[in-house]
């Protein structure tokens, strides 16, 4: 969450018209499961839109995986619709995976523009991406789903967790209610909460490139996920048959009974 926005005058993306893959679109695709999950629908053959604001990063997969790379900041209307356009007329599968956690105070100490910064990349991300790819879904004649990556920390509160809980909470909450708003429309709703996920930068942002207290987050926990276990659960509800809702699909290491209940070796 600390990556540099892509510059205002990225060029814009056209899809191929000669390319009749189904289209998947992934956020928050430079690293992590975005990144694993990205890798895992091309290998199903999607033709991958791949956004995250980190421009490099996601160009090196996108030509990694025979995808698309869109320079794109969630919060940003203009690169959302740059995003839009780019993933074309169609879309199968929105993967709204961009997020984070920023922090781990008390709510007495609380810093609200980190909770602020939280809320407008989980939340209003999610909520701008699925507006604008809203219609390609419903035109993709039955097949389109939206996976929204939430977590357990949008289902539980634990200590310190109140800005990142708060977010997550509001990811869930826009989850379910999408779903009722479209019950009638020919799109799938769903939702993966993970628990614990062992990446290269999830809790380093979290702590502000702290890296001694990073790999506290994950130490002496024997089997944490990590992005490729999510990857799988992610694609494996995506491509339900068409008439199948997942609704809500939590994973969570074995080691891991609830956010604040982890088990440690050491």
């Amino acid at each position: 969450m600390t990556d540099p926005a892509p510059s205002s005058t990225a060029p814009t993306v056209d899809p191929d018209p000669a390319d009749r893959r189904r289209t998947a679109v992934v956020t928050g695709a430079s690293s992590g499961i975005g990144a694993a999950t990205a890798r895992l629908l091309a290998e199903h053959g999607y033709r991958v839109v791949c956004a995250a604001r980190r421009a490099e990063k996601v160009q090196d997969l996108a030509d990694e995986i025979g995808g698309v790379a869109v320079p794109c900041d969630v919060t940003d209307a203009d690169d959302v619709a740059r995003l839009a356009q780019a993933a074309g007329e169609q879309v199968t599968v929105l993967v709204n995976n961009a997020g984070g956690a920023l922090g781990l105070e008390p709510v007495a100490e609380a810093d609200a523009e980190l909770w602020q910064t939280m809320y407008s990349v989980n939340v209003l991300g999610t909520l701008a991406v699925t507006k604008a790819l809203l219609p390609a879904l419903v035109a993709a004649g039955g097949e389109g789903v939206v996976v929204n990556v939430g977590s357990i920390a949008g289902l539980l509160a634990y200590e310190g967790g109140g800005g990142y809980t708060v977010a997550k909470h509001g990811v869930h909450v826009m989850t379910e209610t999408l779903r009722l708003e479209l019950y009638d429309q020919p799109v799938r709703v769903t939702e993966i909460a993970p628990g614990m996920v062992h990446t290269e930068e999830f809790s380093l942002t979290r702590f502000g490139g702290d890296r001694e207290r990073a790999d506290q987050v994950y130490e002496g926990v024997p089997g944490p996920l990590v992005a490729q276990d999510v990857a799988e659960a992610v694609v494996w509800m995506a491509t339900r048959p068409a008439h199948v809702n997942v609704d809500l699909l939590v994973i969570k290491p074995r080691a891991q009974a609830a956010p604040h209940k982890v088990h440690r070796t050491t």
